[in-house]
């Protein structure tokens, strides 16, 4: 797991904040995000017992003195982020990982110091049956990235810090012949990544590879039909049937609701679920 970091240096991070936020008040709240990602991703390690070395990827060098003292606290790896935009880093960290002979690499930001621990074996759990693993952004983004083997080709090309970044990144992939999952989150989520996918199913060959998205669960009403139009796989787990059923209708509220977890209308409209 290599999670990508910058140094929490006043007037480099964080800097759409400012205003309201100070420079230096910015770059105290991204240094809070950094160590949060760093002690819940040590928790998700030790009580989910996954099997993963954790590494710090730090912009602009591992040599700064806040890297290296997460390096000691948090019993972190330090490896520095190379190239010239956030696509050549991201494939450099990757082609690092595996050059070491790990067979799965995810990468991560700093952003998302609230993503459910569990989020992570899924992450990796899904690597075993899938090419690409994607974590969407409501921005249009990614927060997540998961590989089994180099594709180098999947971080060149891209118009970064775009809101076409995750699409991009899901067109590429299907040109190349990946089968994509991605762990979408919510309604909104899985909107976003239905109507992507839909886009570039519209090409045969890239609808026979059955893009499949987890945590279709909640879903609007009206989009349910929509991935049996599109062949798109939806993913949910039984158990978050009995864990989700004494607060759902509060997290959700009953409009949302009519459109959570619809095993029995998938299954009716012809839709094959992966659980």
């Amino acid at each position: 797991l290599i999670i990508f970091a910058k140094a929490p240096v006043p007037g480099q991070v964080k800097t759409r904040l400012c205003p309201p936020l100070t420079p230096d008040e910015a770059a105290t709240l991204h240094g809070s995000f950094v160590i949060d990602m760093l002690e819940r991703t040590k928790v998700a390690a030790t009580k989910l017992k996954l099997p993963i070395d954790r590494y710090l990827a730090c912009a602009p060098s591992s040599a700064l003195v806040f890297f290296k003292i997460m390096e000691e606290r948090q019993s972190v790896t330090l490896i520095d982020q190379v190239g010239d935009d956030l696509g050549a880093r991201m494939q450099q960290a990757f082609a690092t990982l595996f050059g070491k002979g790990y067979r799965r690499v995810l990468i991560v930001g700093t952003d998302i110091p609230a993503l459910p621990l569990d989020h992570y074996r899924q992450a990796l759990s899904l690597l075993d049956t899938h090419d690409v693993v994607l974590g969407p952004a409501l921005d249009g983004g990614y927060y997540l990235i998961g590989l089994k083997q180099p594709h180098p080709e999947l971080f060149s090309g891209i118009d970064w810090s775009t809101d076409r970044v995750l699409t991009a990144t899901q067109e590429k992939a299907a040109s190349l012949g990946y089968q994509v999952n991605v762990h979408a989150i919510g309604d909104a989520g899985n909107r976003q990544v239905i109507e992507s996918l839909a886009l570039i199913n519209k090409d045969p060959k890239t609808r026979a590879l059955r893009h499949r998205i987890e945590h279709a669960q909640v879903l609007e009403l009206s989009d349910i039909p929509r991935l049996k139009a599109n062949d798109i796989i939806p993913s949910m787990q039984p158990t978050h049937a009995t864990s989700d059923m004494n607060m759902a209708e509060d997290r959700l509220g009953k409009q949302r609701l009519q459109g959570a977890y619809a095993w029995r209308t998938f299954l009716k409209q012809g839709s094959r679920i992966a659980c």
